[in-house]
């Protein structure tokens, strides 16, 4: 008995689920486009924060226009009182320089010896009066012009109306006789009186040039660096030239100086000779060699 054949079976196609129709767990659609439902959620968290950044940069915007505000207000505050402050003070000092409470009433002089006091003080007359911020020093040069003296001098202010004037007055050096009188001068020439004497102490000084010569200048240096217990016993210095400095003193001795060098150690050597050997027992004092002092 020969088989009958037998047909192959047809894939079973099974109906779609009923999970899948109730619309419970992921329908074909769903599988096909790959999670395509997802988009307007997406999309709207992208709006939030799109929303969320506009509101951040406003917010950031409003700050800084509030801080620069600030503190463009601080500065203009700053300003207006550094402002306000140089404003009062220009009005302080301009009423202050100008107001009869700082007028000049007093002038005090310190320093003056020779120089009467009184004398100086009536030379600012015509100073007296104006307001003390406004004493210039060209007036008080013109004040003090007329005084051959003074050497220097410095002034002082004193609120609300003192003016101190401080002076160095010119120590004489001694007397050179210029032809026509004695003429009593300083180590620069500067004629501080014209004697009719030579005065005590002050020694006749003797040089080729006048007072503008090299001699007259070493012999001034020389006179002002000797010990006050021989400068009272000058009568006489001379000086051919600037190396060749020599004094007389009182008793006739001289003294052989030499050039202006060294003159203080030249100065202590004589002394020390001096000392030594008075000068009414000596003829002559050689210290132009300090190193090597020699006495005849």
């Amino acid at each position: 008995m020969t088989p009958r054949p037998v047909a192959p079976l047809a894939p079973t196609i099974s109906a779609p689920s009923r999970v899948a129709r109730d619309g419970i767990g992921p329908a074909p659609d769903d599988l096909v486009h790959g999670g395509a439902p997802d988009a307007p959620r997406d999309a709207r968290a992208a709006k939030r924060a799109l929303a969320a950044a506009a509101r951040d940069r406003r917010r950031y915007e409003r700050n800084e226009v509030r801080r620069f505000t600030k503190r463009s207000r601080r500065r203009r505050i700053t300003w207006s009182v550094v402002l306000g402050s140089l404003a009062a003070l220009v009005v302080v000092v301009v009423v202050g320089a100008y107001s009869p409470l700082m007028a000049l009433r007093e002038v005090r002089v310190e320093g003056a010896s020779r120089i009467p006091v009184a004398d100086v003080q009536a030379a600012f007359a015509d100073t007296l009066g104006t307001p003390l911020p406004l004493v210039a020093s060209a007036d008080v040069l013109a004040a003090l012009s007329d005084f051959p003296l003074i050497e220097t001098y410095s002034t002082e202010t004193i609120p609300p109306g003192t003016l101190v004037v401080r002076i160095v007055e010119r120590v004489p050096v001694g007397v050179v006789d210029t032809g026509e009188g004695l003429e009593l001068v300083d180590a620069a020439g500067v004629v501080i009186d014209r004697p009719a004497e030579r005065p005590e102490g002050q020694p006749l000084i003797v040089t080729e040039g006048g007072v503008a010569g090299e001699g007259f200048r070493a012999a001034a240096s020389v006179i002002r660096s000797v010990p006050s217990e021989v400068r009272g016993q000058l009568v006489g210095a001379s000086a051919a030239t600037a190396d060749d400095v020599r004094l007389e003193l009182s008793t006739g001795a001289t003294v052989v100086w030499g050039s202006s060098e060294d003159s203080v150690l030249k100065a202590n050597v004589l002394g020390n000779l001096m000392r030594a050997a008075p000068p009414d027992s000596i003829g002559e004092y050689d210290v132009s060699s300090p190193s090597s002092p020699v006495t005849r």
